[in-house]
């Protein structure tokens, strides 16, 4: 009897099982092409350590490192970086879905419920359109971010302009992707007062984090507000205040810091202090030290990293989307009302279950982790906390502890930059064998709250 072939072998019960097995099969990728030795500077190739912690951070898009960029990869190596960016960013099925329409023209079942999983579309009929749409506005806004960089780099800093258009083009995907891996060795502090490089990469980071959902509404709907879902009014509003909330708590605590903003004029100050709220939205780029804030501002920043962005963009962390839906849930049990609601629509009992459960498993992999790093190094609650948030928030950020940590740590730090990108959900849902339907409700019974 002949074995049957691999293509019917490999099925998944659950199209969350193929997402996941997709982002491994990239990391594998990336973690063998890094290790080769026209990769890396200098004789022979990576460790498996190093090869294996930059390309889980590139696939999962959060710039964490253990070795220096640019000083450590060859432009090869660099170019293994920013394809891993792009496929992490784009999402690996929602690319393997793009093959398949550009190549055969057609899509069949299993990979449209695929993409739907990836890029959490509603409607099978709008995965194809969305596919589409999501490279062409990728590639629009990384290619315009690209291009404001280049010039900059080329006739600011004298760049070569092929050279130039080299730093363009990273630093557009890897900001667009909220990747935060960057082409000088101290990230972007030389770059702390320059509007033309700070502020293009700060929007190409909020475009990203806003989701494809909402950036393909607001351009449908930009002049009818009004018929914004649910979804985009939430992403929107909830942007504004982290952003503005970010920004503003950054900039005050940091004001007087002699080793952050404390030098700079009041518009270098502003800058450095917008630039530095927006990235825990979740891009790794810092343009002043990291390692030398307040621990208040790095605890503030815990609190943005753990939120992050909007769902089916390239930011991590819970969501904005969930910390609304807790807000609201909250506001409504305090009020005493039956329903919560949101401008003017009501919330499914199941959406608010989803929305704590993903809390919670968050909350318990921070936890649990934390507690790891600091049993088993002697670093202080604040750093450990930190940077368990910006690997789980798929953020990049660090004290400066990443690379000197402990090979244990580092691969815990691996783990969860590949759960925290795919998200616990998907995770747990992509592990379960099969869904369970009660056929039947048991008693109703309250015990105790409080």
């Amino acid at each position: 009897m002949s074995p049957r072939p691999l293509g019917r072998r490999l099925r998944f019960r659950h199209p969350a099982q193929a997402v996941v097995a997709g982002f491994a099969a990239a990391v594998v990728v990336g973690t063998v092409l890094l290790m080769l030795p026209a990769a890396r500077h200098g004789p022979g190739g990576a460790g498996l350590l190093e090869a294996l912690f930059t390309a889980t951070s590139a696939v999962c898009v959060t710039g964490l490192v253990v070795v220096d960029t640019p000083a450590y990869w060859t432009g090869f190596g660099e170019a293994v970086v920013l394809g891993l960016i792009q496929v992490g960013g784009f999402g690996i099925m929602t690319f393997a879905s793009l093959l398949v329409v550009l190549i055969s023209r057609r899509m069949g079942l299993r990979a449209r419920l695929t993409a739907a999983a990836e890029t959490k579309t509603l409607g099978l009929g709008e995965v194809r359109s969305v596919i589409a749409g999501v490279v062409k506005v990728s590639l629009v806004l990384e290619a315009v971010t690209a291009l404001v960089l280049t010039l900059r780099f080329g006739l600011g800093y004298g760049e070569s302009w092929p050279r130039a258009l080299w730093l363009g083009v990273f630093h557009a995907v890897s900001a667009f992707n909220n990747a935060g891996f960057a082409l000088y060795s101290d990230s972007l502090m030389g770059f702390v007062t320059d509007p033309w490089v700070c502020l293009p990469i700060a929007f190409a980071v909020i475009a990203g984090g806003l989701g494809f959902p909402v950036l393909f509404e607001v351009r449908r709907r930009f002049r009818t507000p009004r018929r914004w879902s649910l979804h985009t009014k939430i992403v929107l509003w909830a942007t504004a205040v982290f952003l503005a909330g970010g920004g503003v708590f950054v900039t005050a605590v940091e004001w007087s810091n002699p080793a952050t903003l404390g030098p700079l004029d009041v518009p270098g100050k502003l800058l450095a202090g917008f630039f530095q709220g927006v990235m825990p939205r979740t891009a790794g780029f810092n343009s002043v030290d990291t390692g030398g804030l307040n621990p208040a501002t790095w605890l503030g920043m815990d609190v943005l990293m753990f939120v992050g962005g909007a769902s089916a963009g390239t930011a991590g962390g819970i969501k904005v989307t969930t910390f609304a839906v807790l807000f609201f849930v909250i506001y409504a049990e305090v009020r005493g009302e039956s329903a919560v609601t949101i401008f003017h629509r009501r919330l499914p009992g199941d959406v608010q279950r989803q929305a704590l459960t993903v809390v919670l498993l968050s909350v318990a992999a921070v936890a649990v982790s934390t507690v790891v790093f600091m049993v088993f190094t002697d670093i202080s609650l604040d750093r450990s906390l930190f940077e368990v948030v910006s690997a789980f928030a798929t953020v990049g950020l660090s004290t400066g502890i990443t690379a000197d940590l402990p090979a244990g740590q580092q691969l815990l730090l691996i783990f969860l930059m590949f759960v925290g990108r795919l998200g616990p959900i998907t995770v747990a849902s992509a592990l379960a064998l099969r869904s369970r339907v009660r056929m039947y409700d048991l008693p109703e019974e309250r015990p105790v709250i409080g």
